[in-house]
């Protein structure tokens, strides 16, 4: 389908996005799928530090409190109003049901208010499609992987919408280990990003941890043993009075999960045949990852793209993208939409 050309004639095409999937509060204004007009995010990292991870009811009801806040935000910085709006473009799947819910039923009054098309939108093909916010020339076909505290995809992309997943994770999505094990550490909320400071100054071959279905045929991924085999050296270190040096944990975990995205990322851009890599979502802005990546594709002839980091996390400017492509291929929803909060990447 030729979807780069199908809006040249017409006037542009703004897409007002709303993201509210878990614990981000955002909206969006962009013109013509790839230029973000605005890009606004409240996140609710302070009130749920203190419980250790997200609550979801208490998720849902920060995202009430916040909602017309940031969409008036959004508008504001982008120097619209309503009425410029041709399309809404919102999260309904996957994620936490009650904090799909709010931004969906937003995004619904607005649309049935102001009389414009309401294109639902799924929540990792939005993490996907920053990339094209990101490298105005990237095009499907290419690989990706999407790696994130709830996913872990490898994923064929034939054309805009058009998907083939190649393999995921059978257990604890990548960035859900990275949480688990700093939780595990006492090292706070978020995981992944403390993890990752303190892996920096660590040494990755201290402790050797299981790198699962690095050597098993096809894509798929497992992480829940190497959480468990970092949760017993820990236990293991404590009955034995051992002093631990949580530097060298991170590490060391880092490492071994790192080997493990990156090698069958390579191995099936080598099998396909393609040249060009993305990464995407909230462990795309681990720095092992990003460094182990760039010098496998650097070895390899691959080309490897990402995005800025204030895109990897949840935001509404990859709904809005990935909204957009959805609405020029004809995508309308109706007031029935519902959230679907397991929703599959090659689903709907």
């Amino acid at each position: 389908m030729n979807t780069e050309n199908k809006n040249k004639e017409n006037k542009d095409i703004i897409t007002l996005a709303i993201e509210s999937s878990c614990d981000e509060t955002a909206c969006s204004i962009l013109r013509n799928g790839r230029e973000v007009l605005s890009n606004i995010i409240s996140t609710q990292i302070e009130t749920h530090k203190k419980f250790g991870g997200v609550v979801p009811e208490v998720a849902s009801r920060k995202h009430i409190e916040n909602i017309d806040i940031v969409v008036q935000e959004a508008l504001d910085e982008s120097n619209m109003t309503f009425d410029d709006i041709t399309h809404i473009a919102v999260t309904y799947g996957p994620g936490l049901v009650g904090a799909l819910l709010v931004g969906l039923s937003y995004a619904k009054s607005l649309a049935f208010t102001l009389n414009k098309p309401l294109v639902g939108v799924n929540h990792i093909e939005g993490h996907l499609s920053a990339n094209y916010i990101e490298h105005k020339d990237l095009k499907p076909p290419f690989i990706t992987l999407i790696v994130s505290g709830g996913h872990t995809h490898l994923v064929e992309v034939k054309d805009y919408g058009e998907y083939e997943i190649l393999g995921k994770t059978k257990d604890d999505a990548s960035g859900e280990a990275f949480d688990k094990i700093a939780r595990a550490m006492g090292l706070g909320y978020p995981g992944g990003p403390i993890v990752d400071r303190l892996a920096k100054e660590g040494n990755p071959h201290a402790v050797e941890f299981p790198r699962a279905c690095l050597h098993e045929k096809g894509y798929d991924f497992s992480f829940s043993g190497i959480k468990s085999s970092v949760l017993n050296y820990l236990n293991s270190m404590k009955m034995k009075d051992i002093e631990i040096v949580p530097e060298d944990v991170c590490a060391s975990f880092q490492a071994a999960v790192v080997d493990v995205l990156t090698q069958k990322t390579i191995k099936a851009c080598k099998e396909k045949g393609y040249k060009t890599v993305t990464l995407s979502g909230g462990v795309a802005s681990n720095s092992g990852l990003r460094e182990k990546m760039s010098e496998l594709c650097a070895q390899e002839g691959i080309e490897l793209k990402y995005p800025p980091l204030i895109l990897c996390t949840d935001n509404a400017a990859m709904i809005g993208c990935a909204g957009y492509y959805r609405y020029i291929n004809g995508r309308r929803d109706g007031m029935e939409l519902n959230a679907i909060p397991n929703l599959k990447i090659n689903q709907g």
